[in-house]
C-alpha cells in the first residue's frame, strides 16, 4: 500500500494571515533553572562544521533518530528532550498535542515516555532520509502505511529489547526506550543532512520586541517566555512550567510557529475522536521567535522529500538562532477535526 500524499495546492496548504495567536498577556512566574544556552555564532548547514539542525559547531554526521513522546500532565516530566536537535509539537486527537523529537547531534541515554505513531509523522519524516523511528503502537489500519513510509521502524513491536517500564510512573506513561539499542536496530538510518534550515545573524529589520507568546491548540495551550538572562525562550505548557526529568525547563533560542491547514484523517481513535492530519508540505506564514524579538516570516516545503525553507517577508533566509529549535505546528483557526 503506497503512503497518500498530501495535496499542496496553493489554496489547501498556503495559510496567508497572520495568525490568530497573539502575544500572551499571561505573566507566569519567573524561570527556574534554565537548559544551558547556546553561544557561539554558526555556518549556514552546507558549511563545515555547522550541524543543519541546530547551526551549532559540529563536523561529524550522526543518524537520525525520531521518538514520538507524550505532551500531557500524566507524561511529564519528560525525558532526553534537552538533548533534541527539533522537537515538533502535533495536534492529535481530542485538541490534545504530542511530540515528535528530532535527535542526531546529541542522543540522550534515554527517552520517554514513548507513545504511539499518528499519521502527520509519515509526512514530516521523509525530508530526514530515513530515519530511525521509535514509538509504541499505530492503530492497525495504519501499520501498512509505517510499512510503506521513508523510515526504519524501531517501534516497540519490532524492536521490543529497547523498551522498559519506567519505576516510579504508571501504564501507558511509564515506556522509555534505550537510545543505543533504538539505533542499533537501523544501521543504515539516514545520518543528519540539510533540511532547510539556516543559521546566523537576526535579520536587521522586521523583529518587534516580545517577552511572551502563546500558541493554542483546542485543548492545549504553550506559552513561551524570553529569558535575557539565558537568551532562551523558557517554555511553558497550560499555565505551568515544562520541566525536564534531568532537571530544569525546558527552553529553546528559536521557537518556529509553522501555521498549517490541519483536516481530519481516516483515522480515529476508539472514542471515535478523529485523528488531525496535519499539512506539512505546501507554503504558508509562520512567527520565528528568537533573541526576545518575533519575526514574520514565510515557509515552504515543496514535497515530503524536501526541507522546510523560512524566509523573511522580503524573501531573504530566515536565520535562527544557534541550538535546539522547537516547530510548533498550529492552525490559524484552531479546529478539533
Amino acid at each position: 500500500m503506497r503512503l497518500p500524499r498530501m495535496i499542496t495546492v496553493t489554496l489547501a496548504g498556503t495559510a496567508v494571515l497572520l495568525p490568530v495567536a497573539a502575544c500572551s498577556s499571561e505573566k507566569p512566574a519567573p524561570p527556574a533553572a534554565p537548559q544551558a544556552a547556546t553561544a557561539s555564532p554558526s555556518a549556514t548547514p552546507d558549511a563545515g562544521p555547522g550541524h543543519p539542525f541546530t547551526g551549532l559547531p559540529d563536523d561529524k554526521r550522526k543518524p537520525v533518530l525520531a521518538v514520538k513522546i507524550e505532551n500531557t500532565a500524566a507524561g511529564k516530566p519528560q525525558m532526553g528532550l534537552k538533548s533534541a536537535d527539533i522537537v515538533y509539537v502535533e495536534q492529535v486527537e481530542a485538541g490534545l498535542t504530542r511530540l515528535m523529537a528530532i535527535f542526531s547531534s546529541k542522543i540522550p541515554a534515554k527517552v520517554g515516555p514513548v507513545r504511539s505513531a499518528r499519521i502527520s509523522d509519515l509526512h514530516i519524516a521523509p525530508q530526514f532520509g530515513k530515519p530511525a523511528f521509535a514509538y509504541s503502537g499505530a492503530q492497525t489500519k495504519m501499520l501498512p502505511l509505517i510499512a510503506e513510509a521513508s523510515l526504519f521502524d524501531v517501534g516497540d513491536t519490532r524492536n521490543g529489547g529497547a523498551y522498559f517500564r519506567q519505576p516510579g510512573r504508571f501504564a501507558p506513561y511509564n515506556l522509555f526506550a534505550n537510545t543505543k539499542k533504538l539505533l542499533s536496530a537501523a544501521p543504515k538510518a539516514s545520518k543528519a543532512k540539510d533540511i532547510g534550515f539556516t543559521f546566523g545573524d537576526a535579520p536587521a529589520e522586521g523583529g518587534v520586541d516580545k517577552t511572551s507568546w502563546t500558541v493554542r491548540w483546542p485543548a492545549a495551550r504553550f506559552t513561551f517566555n524570553w529569558s535575557d538572562a539565558k537568551k532562551q525562550w523558557m517554555i511553558w505548557q497550560d499555565g505551568k512550567k515544562d520541566m525536564a526529568a534531568e532537571g530544569g525547563q525546558l527552553s529553546a533560542p528559536t521557537i518556529v510557529i509553522q501555521y498549517t491547514k490541519t483536516v481530519r484523517s481516516q483515522f480515529h481513535d476508539k472514542n471515535q475522536s478523529y485523528t488531525p492530519l496535519v499539512h506539512s508540505t505546501g507554503k504558508g506564514s509562520a512567527i520565528v521567535l528568537r533573541d526576545g524579538k518575533a519575526y514574520k516570516a514565510k515557509w515552504e516545503r515543496e514535497s515530503e522529500e524536501s526541507g522546510t525553507t523560512f524566509t523573511t517577508a522580503e524573501g531573504e533566509p530566515m536565520n535562527f538562532a544557534p541550538g535546539q529549535v522547537w516547530i510548533a505546528l498550529a492552525s490559524r483557526k484552531p479546529v478539533t477535526p
